[in-house]
């Protein structure tokens, strides 16, 4: 899949697949499946259908652009947010020096992680950003050392966060 970036508020830019850029056909209903998605998504053996009824549309309706919207970038994942520190996880924020010329294979490696989230680029000289979440410190590094023996990209550091803070975010489609 393509990779581009889209930049939000701040010059940073989210890494994004080119099919989620701006400019991608949605109406006003892709919008508000999306909005229920994001923070409203109903645990229930059929929460499409209970997402459908709360819309005024049919499961079959919902689970249709859903689909659309994953085959077409909008949708990356459906998951739960879990607090990964309670489960015995750890994270990392990593940063990494990418010539202009290579990022597209840069964000390709890491992209392939299970474990990395939230990837930008930045307006700085450590130009690419990502979170990486491991059973370990030890996990963390392993993945950290793949990735740079795979890109080349030696300048990559990680930086370990000395405290939590945790925000819900969602954004109004």
């Amino acid at each position: 899949m393509p990779v581009s970036a889209e930049k939000p508020a701040g010059g940073d830019r989210a890494i994004m697949s080119e099919a989620s850029k701006p400019g991608t056909r949605m109406d006003r209903i892709d919008r508000a499946i999306l909005n229920e998605i994001q923070s409203h998504f109903p645990l229930r053996v059929r929460p499409f259908r209970e997402m459908g009824h709360k819309l005024g549309l049919s499961e079959k309706e919902v689970l249709t652009r859903v689909s659309r919207l994953k085959k077409e970038g909008i949708i990356r994942r459906i998951g739960a947010n879990f607090n990964s520190r309670k489960l015995g996880f750890t994270s990392t924020l990593c940063a990494a020096k990418v010539p202009k010329s290579r990022l597209d294979e840069f964000i390709t490696v890491v992209n392939e992680y299970p474990g990395v989230t939230h990837n930008y680029e930045r307006e700085a000289n450590y130009n690419i950003w990502f979170t990486c979440i491991a059973e370990s410190e030890e996990v963390i590094d392993k993945t950290l050392e793949e990735i740079r023996a795979r890109t080349g990209i030696k300048h990559l550091i990680s930086l370990p966060a000395e405290k939590i803070f945790k925000i819900q975010v969602d954004f109004e489609v």
